[in-house]
């Protein structure tokens, strides 16, 4: 590549870097009616994709420290959004895992977050709207990439 291609890849990745992170910013922000914060919100997810986990495995899957985890799980269990469980196998260590409530809480943010966009998607003209629905493999591409 040359100097040029360079410098104009930059620019479009941070041009993209910025449109993306406003997106992510509203649904964020439309998105949240329990006003639960963005680390625990990320717990009820990590729990809804993938089952019960015990204090450790969360840390590491959200990037934080046992200790840290620890906190949020114990306001999620507070506020009735997770529950312990036993380790089916090791009687020494404590699953957790969403409660109705918690699966109730995800159902309703994913619901706001889908009619947010809708609505934002409905502004749009015919060709913005197909323009986005072109790139949307290539977004998706960049992303598993």
């Amino acid at each position: 590549m040359t100097d040029e291609t360079d410098r104009s890849l930059e620019i479009v990745a941070k041009d993209f870097t910025t449109a993306i992170s406003r997106v992510l910013r509203r649904l964020r922000t439309e998105a949240n009616p329990t006003e639960l914060a963005l680390s625990q919100m990320g717990v009820l997810s990590r729990l809804e994709q993938g089952g019960p986990m015990n204090t450790a495995d969360l840390a590491r899957a959200e990037l934080m420290k046992p200790q840290s985890m620890g906190v949020i799980l114990g306001s999620l269990e507070q506020e009735g959004l997770v529950e312990r469980q036993p380790h089916p196998t090791d009687r020494r260590q404590v699953l957790f895992a969403l409660t109705e409530a918690g699966a109730a809480v995800r159902t309703k943010h994913r619901a706001i977050k889908r009619d947010w966009l809708v609505r934002a998607l409905a502004k749009l003209d015919p060709a913005q709207r197909e323009a986005l629905i072109a790139a949307i493999p290539v977004i998706r591409q960049v992303g598993e990439t």
